[in-house]
């Protein structure tokens, strides 16, 4: 034996271990341990197979994984812990799952499917000085990587660690630092580009001096991405993608490769009084290289105008054609006033909080714009979808009172501008839940011709073909949402729903995975999780997921969703339910 030759390899490898383990085990013991759970499965899992790791030790509150790529590792461990500050986003910060990660390239024995020695040692030791929620790196393979990732590592300097010889030279990084890296979740290549011109609007810089006009200047970024997406003949990200980057200052050419576009606009708002301040500049983003830089000073009132002059300026650069009906749509767009398009900016700021509080916050300032301004369409549509939300999710005493009003106010919307694509969006919504599934058909395909690129629209027009039983022909409009809104974890969320309704389980698997990765309080995807797993005999699977779903949200009633999803066949839920109940579920 003791002549046995030792196998051994060099590998990669990343520790990860838990922050306050014992404090939150005290606290509640089965609670932590099935959130824990949880994540390894729903968030950590994923992530080490998309990066083509695998795990190789668990040790409780910790695991080890082994790579045989350094890059493959340091990514993993950067996308990681983005994929938990997401998922801790509406947790206490006292419930939180928080980890460190370390990462190491060094000298491995094996045996048998365990690793050993002091690559596995040196690992081990420095995820111990990462940061909570940021990674350490070893000199060794910081040096191996350097260049070759996104990343920005700060140097932590020389560290004397336990029952190591020799200190040890670490470099940090946390998701706070400037430059990060995109999620990964799924196996995807980065999308192409569009046939047509492709643009991404990155939120505009508040330069007024005031931080709490920060919602101004993202109300002007959000108003030139929605002139541009009304252009046939150009590709724009949706305001959500876009969005992921407020607040950093990335690589124009890395936002080019993330959301598959080739030209990016950036800028900067300084507001004083009721004048405003644009700078803007377009760039290349597969160069680099600056197309054009323009500035604009007006008052508030002209607005509107601007916004044209920037739509046509990015129009003519890229020299694209408006269609008779895009010019005649252009054509009188008048001066708009500086208060009640105020009150519209913060309406939309607090809608995108999505709780019952800002929804009547954002119903007030919506009702005080149309007393100053009758004209303003886009605010009666936002009060349609805000009628209709406070019915769906029963907020702020909702009644079926709210859904007639939801209807009325995206007429209005339509009666007072039919040019303006929330109008009939919102009516599509409001058909779609009064089961007016034919007549939402039309009005969903009416928002997409007058805004080509609404991610949001192609979202609605997808729930209305699942909802009338169509669920093949929902799948490509799902696809198109998130191309045009990769951020958008929503319509992975419905796109997984059509899948299960076909039987195409393996694929309906992967897509609610991602969702759940991106969004992991969610108790509906939990739901039709645990419905596929009853589906395909994996029962104990869909007995954890039902659970978590209850955990989750309490209240949760199968038959509220019986009531309230507008399916034409009146069983097909029905359907999808009897995977819990072969699992033993009792519902």
């Amino acid at each position: 034996m003791a002549n046995e030759s030792i196998r051994r390899r060099l590998a990669a490898i990343l520790a990860a271990d838990m922050v306050g383990y014992s404090r939150l085990m005290e606290r509640d013991e089965k609670s932590t341990h099935t959130l824990l759970m949880g994540r390894w499965k729903e968030v950590l899992e994923p992530l080490v197979a998309l990066h083509q790791g695998r795990v190789f030790k668990r040790t409780g509150d910790g695991v080890l994984v082994e790579f045989g790529s350094a890059v493959n590792a340091v990514e993993c461990a950067a996308a990681l812990q983005q994929a938990m500050a997401a998922a801790n986003r509406d947790i206490p910060e006292d419930q939180a799952i928080v980890l460190r990660v370390g990462v190491n390239l060094g000298d491995v024995m094996v045996e048998d499917s365990d690793l050993y020695g002091d690559g596995v040692n040196v690992a081990a030791r420095i995820e111990a000085l990462a940061e909570p929620g940021g990674v350490a790196l070893s000199d060794g393979i910081h040096e191996y990587m350097h260049g070759r990732t996104g990343l920005d590592f700060i140097d932590s300097g020389y560290h004397e660690v336990k029952n190591i010889e020799r200190p040890v030279h670490i470099w940090t990084w946390s998701p706070n630092n400037r430059t990060s890296v995109p999620i990964k979740t799924a196996a995807e290549s980065p999308p192409q580009l569009p046939k047509k011109p492709s643009i991404a609007v990155l939120p505009f810089d508040n330069m007024s001096g005031d931080p709490e006009q920060g919602y101004f200047a993202d109300g002007i970024t959000e108003d030139i991405i929605t002139d541009l997406s009304k252009v046939s003949g150009l590709f724009v990200i949706a305001r959500n993608s876009s969005f992921a980057y407020k607040g950093k200052t990335p690589d124009i050419r890395k936002v080019s490769r993330e959301l598959g576009v080739r030209y990016v606009l950036e800028g900067s708002v300084r507001r004083a009084a009721d004048r405003i301040r644009i700078n803007a500049q377009m760039i290349d983003g597969t160069t680099g290289g600056h197309l054009w830089a323009e500035r604009y000073d007006r008052g508030l009132e002209d607005i509107f105008a601007v916004q044209d002059e920037v739509t046509r300026t990015i129009v003519n650069a890229l020299r694209v054609k408006l269609t008779t009906g895009e010019e005649e749509r252009r054509e009188g767009r008048g001066k708009v006033d500086p208060e009640a398009y105020d009150l519209l900016v913060r309406a939309r700021q607090a809608i995108l909080q999505f709780n019952s509080q800002s929804s009547m916050e954002a119903r007030s300032m919506l009702q005080r714009a149309i007393a100053i301004d009758p004209g303003l369409a886009a605010a009666y549509a936002s009060l349609s979808i805000i009628a209709l939300t406070d019915f769906i999710n029963r907020w702020n005493g909702a009644t079926p009172e709210d859904l007639t009003q939801a209807f009325d106010l995206a007429q209005k919307a339509i009666d007072t501008d039919d040019t303006e694509p929330l109008g009939p969006h919102a009516l599509s919504l409001a058909l779609s839940w009064m089961r007016r599934l034919d007549e939402a058909e039309v009005a969903a395909q009416r928002a997409i011709e007058l805004d080509p690129n609404l991610a949001s629209g192609y979202t609605a027009l997808g729930t209305i073909r699942d909802f009338q039983g169509r669920h093949e022909d929902a799948l490509p409009l799902y696809a198109q949402a998130h191309r045009l809104d990769p951020q958008f974890d929503l319509s992975l969320h419905f796109q997984g729903r059509a899948l299960l309704s076909l039987g195409r389980y393996d694929e309906a698997e992967s897509v609610l995975k991602r969702r759940l990765t991106l969004s992991p309080r969610s108790d509906m995807t939990r739901f039709y999780l645990a419905c596929l797993y009853g589906r395909i005999g994996r029962h104990e699977e869909a007995r954890r997921y039902w659970r978590e779903v209850l955990e989750v949200n309490p209240d949760f009633s199968v038959d509220h969703l019986r009531r309230a999803l507008p399916y034409r066949n009146p069983n097909m839920l029905d359907r999808l339910v009897d995977g819990l109940r072969e699992a033993g579920v009792s519902i």
